[in-house]
């Protein structure tokens, strides 16, 4: 199948590309970066520059793809939230999925699948209680970004393709994101937990991020919302004590959530407050998560590398 990738530049976007051509599928990758010499080497992997706004000659790239997957949007983490900041979050997310969408509307022939990406911050915080796809929205700025980023998404629905909209925990991956953030202190001998370590913290493992992914894709009873959570839900306290097993190291300091705010601002929502996620739609179907626990996934990603010879 031609499949069109768009943000596929990012830790998720690469280790999907990967699959995508593992599993015999062409991808067309519609990027903003610069496109090297070296990197038009495989005939199944075609990178197209767009600018994320604006409809040019990209839409016809979009002919005969069977599936078109939106995985663009400024790091959510790479700054504080300043009003300018929170426009360029906002926008980077809209406008190209907006443009997604008016592309499909340009074809004859629309792809059978549209995969946008979202987050769980859509539900904001939520102190208890299982937190299912049929959740409303919260009010926070995370939550109301989501909700626009989804509405975005879910107009090509009216186009008649089907669209799912990935609701993603934290993605656990040794080379990139939290874990990588949360590994070093432990290492050091200074690892803890954060906040008052009884919030939610969602979870999933890039290779489940991946297969579950993949099986939106596949899977035609899938459309709408998902949590792309693992089921074994933990809190921060829970998190970091597990993480602190998994490297043998011990989980005993604690950052407190006022110094979060004083260092992060209103970002530091994103790590003092949670929901109990879980991906109902998922298991639902038929899905089977490689790595359903904390420990089974802390386990392999950061299992020691084997010594040489």
């Amino acid at each position: 199948m031609k499949i069109v990738v768009a943000g596929a530049s990012g830790l998720i976007g690469r280790r999907l590309a990967k699959a995508l051509l593992a599993a015999g599928h062409t991808v067309v990758n519609l990027t903003t970066r610069a496109i090297a010499p070296d990197e038009r080497q495989n005939p199944s992997l075609r990178r197209i520059p767009w600018d994320g706004r604006t409809i040019s000659d990209w839409r016809h790239h979009l002919e005969d793809s069977a599936a078109v997957i939106n995985l663009s949007g400024q790091s959510l983490s790479s700054g504080r939230w300043t009003a300018s900041r929170k426009k360029v979050l906002l926008s980077s997310r809209l406008d190209s999925t907006r443009a997604l969408v008016e592309a499909m509307r340009t074809q004859k022939e629309k792809p059978l699948v549209f995969v946008n990406a979202s987050a769980v911050g859509y539900y904001g915080p939520v102190a208890t209680g299982d937190v299912a796809e049929d959740q409303p929205a919260g009010s926070d700025f995370l939550a109301t970004l989501c909700a626009q980023w989804e509405r975005e998404a879910l107009a090509a629905s009216y186009l008649g393709v089907r669209t799912v909209v990935l609701r993603s925990a934290v993605v656990l991956d040794a080379e990139g994101g939290a874990l990588r953030r949360l590994v070093l202190p432990f290492r050091l001998f200074v690892g803890g937990s954060l906040g008052n370590g009884a919030q939610w913290l969602p979870w999933i493992h890039y290779e489940d991020q991946i297969r579950a992914i993949l099986y939106a894709i596949e899977e035609a009873r899938i459309s709408g919302p998902v949590n792309l959570v693992a089921p074994g839900a933990v809190t921060m306290d829970e998190f970091c004590r597990t993480l602190g097993r998994v490297l043998h190291r011990p989980s005993l300091m604690r950052v407190p959530g006022f110094v979060l705010k004083a260092i992060l601002g209103e970002m530091a929502t994103v790590v003092l407050t949670g929901q109990r996620a879980v991906p109902q739609k998922l298991l639902q179907s038929g899905f089977r998560f490689t790595y359903p626990t904390l420990p089974e996934a802390l386990s392999h990603i950061l299992k020691p590398s084997p010594s040489p010879g």
